[in-house]
């Protein structure tokens, strides 16, 4: 699955929000070094190096494996904990943008498509770049091993002594080896070189090789962002006075030490290849400055560590805790919001609408209705299709319901209270409906013991774009959201959201309806096409021509992550 396949349609917000938690995770961690400035180098690198990790790992992915451990969980959620609030605005700081109009401008629209083009053209170059460099110097390296041969020298690992002017260094991760340049036997003292193997023993040890090569696929996944190479800096800083530590710690003599680094860089100056761990990287002035000075390092106290695992514990557990509580809570729609009718959580009504008066009774007739009253509805039907309708999902949407609630048929009906119909008619026809909808989600989970929660799966949808030829529907003077007129065959829109056009779509045609046409406001149009199981000399043409000779709009098979409603309980009412 490629990142754009993961990230989905809206892959440039989640790149965006991707790039602004890595970059604030760097502050984390260069306020973290900062205090951390009087410890150990390696407690520095290994915060660096989460900094560094953070790049690969988007929180969405935590966030998801919470919304996952969430279905698995029968007990919905009620309340988003606080700090999952904090996180979301953390993870989530910028929306989708629409930035032009497809129906005003399609010029302006086939631009902007291949905007994304260009911009993967360019990272991928970039991409290749980095990896490319990083290519060389590993076959630099690669040579410089194949020309050496092995010398009696007691380390930890092989020693080889290379032709190469290559200055000491480990190469290789899983049978790592130490290079030396041939000569260096007799241009250091035994003390010297010692304290040079001792250096090089400690990158072995801390698997240095290993952790900058993730580092490096960072860099080149990551080439474009400052932080990225920042970061690397850093990483060699803090890993070479991480092994100089060690080895002054361990009984090195300090002056001897030193002596032999400044002897290295006098004898070998080729540049240092960039897949070896070698004893000269980093700040050589600031480095030799650091080693003869002898001030000790304080180790971390027990409140440093608490504070950076506890520091590491929230990073970790708020997305997830956020992917939990993002399958509860139910909210009004704006009419703006284009949504399968907000699953969530099903079960506690909460401070829910609920109708005045609901009876349910067993229905035997076979038939089934469904009608909207002024004061609630009246229907004959499954509760299947009780629960498509109080949560504006389609039949594939619902998981987990028990055959009965699929075959068996109730009247109900449910009234609200004069007072309250009298407020939902102030409203327009889609907040008007999202009431109805929480009244009968309250109905479910009162009278079917309802409980579920929502998941998120790929499912087959069908977009809605502009066509090529351009919006054809004429703009309503009155914004006001309407509700279109679905009929055998025929739209007739007054006023009507394409949000709300694409949630009656979705029941029309028995699968998702995703609006992907960027348009705002509302619009007055008449659609008319050959129903299914039409007869064939019926001129209208089908739904699908239909929508593109006279809507200007067009209906794309696709597939997407689609909001689903996982059933975890449900029984049959007793009636009344």
């Amino acid at each position: 699955m490629t990142i754009l396949g993961f990230w989905g349609e809206n892959w440039t917000a989640a790149l965006v929000n991707h790039l602004w938690q890595s970059t604030f995770m760097v502050g984390i961690t260069w306020a973290l070094a900062l205090a951390l400035r009087k410890n150990p180098a390696r407690a520095r690198y290994w915060v660096w190096m989460a900094a560094s990790s953070k790049f690969l790992f988007p929180f969405s992915l935590l966030i998801a494996a919470g919304e996952w451990l969430r279905s698995l969980i029968a007990t919905p959620i009620v309340a988003k904990p606080a700090l999952a609030n904090v996180m979301e605005q953390i993870a989530q700081p910028f929306p989708q943008v629409q930035i032009f109009d497809p129906a005003q401008s399609p010029a302006s629209a086939h631009r902007a498509n291949l905007l994304p083009l260009v911009l993967l053209t360019i990272w991928a170059c970039g991409a290749l770049a980095v990896v490319l460099r990083f290519g060389w110097g590993w076959l630099q390296a690669y040579a410089a091993k194949r020309a050496a041969h092995p010398i009696v020298l007691e380390a930890d690992v092989p020693a080889l002594s290379s032709p190469s002017l290559i200055e000491p260094g480990i190469f290789g991760i899983l049978r790592p080896a130490l290079l030396l340049p041939e000569g260096i036997l007799n241009r250091l003292t035994p003390q010297q070189l010692g304290a040079i193997v001792a250096h090089e023993m400690c990158h072995v040890r801390r698997r240095d090789n290993l952790t900058f090569t993730l580092h490096m696929f960072v860099e080149a996944l990551f080439w474009f962002h400052p932080a990225v190479w920042w970061i690397g800096a850093r990483l060699i800083e803090e890993r070479e006075r991480a092994c100089d530590e060690a080895v002054v710690q361990a009984g090195g003599e300090a002056q001897t030490y030193a002596e032999g680094i400044l002897s290295v860089c006098k004898f070998y100056v080729e540049p240092p290849l960039a897949c070896v761990s070698a004893v000269t990287g980093s700040d050589l002035e600031m480095r030799i400055a650091r080693i003869m000075s002898g001030r000790a390092v304080q180790k971390l106290n027990l409140m440093k560590r608490a504070l950076l695992g506890a520091l590491a514990l929230i990073i970790l557990t708020a997305p997830i805790t956020l992917g939990l509580s993002h399958a509860t809570g139910v909210s009004v729609q704006s009419d703006s919001q284009h949504t399968g009718g907000s699953a969530g959580a099903a079960g506690a009504t909460g401070s829910r609408p609920s109708f005045e008066v609901v009876t349910v009774k067993p229905d035997l007739s076979g038939s089934g209705y469904w009608r909207n009253t002024a004061d609630g509805f009246s229907a004959i039907a499954h509760v299947n299709t009780l629960i498509q309708s109080a949560y504006w999902l389609t039949d594939e949407q619902v998981i987990g319901l028990p055959g009965w609630a699929r075959t068996d048929s109730f009247a109900v009906e449910g009234k609200m209270d004069a007072n309250t119909a009298s407020a939902l008619d102030r409203l327009s026809p889609l907040q008007h409906a999202r009431q109805v909808q929480l009244m009968m989600q309250s109905m479910l989970a009162d009278r079917f013991a309802l409980r579920a929660h929502s998941s998120t799966r790929t499912l087959p949808v069908y977009e809605l774009r502009i066509a090529k030829s351009g919006c054809k529907m004429k703009k309503s003077p009155v914004d006001a959201g309407g509700a279109a007129e679905f009929s055998n065959g025929k739209i007739e829109a007054r006023s009507t959201s394409i949000t709300m056009l694409a949630l009656n779509l979705s029941s029309t045609l028995g699968q998702v309806v995703v609006d992907k046409t960027g348009l705002q406001g509302s619009y007055d149009f008449t659609l008319e096409w050959a129903p299914e199981g039409a007869d064939p000399s019926d001129p209208r043409p089908s739904i699908f021509t239909a929508f593109e000779e006279q809507l200007g709009l067009k209906l794309v098979e696709a597939k997407g992550p689609i909001e689903v409603l996982i059933v975890d309980h449900v029984e049959k009412p007793s009636p009344n």
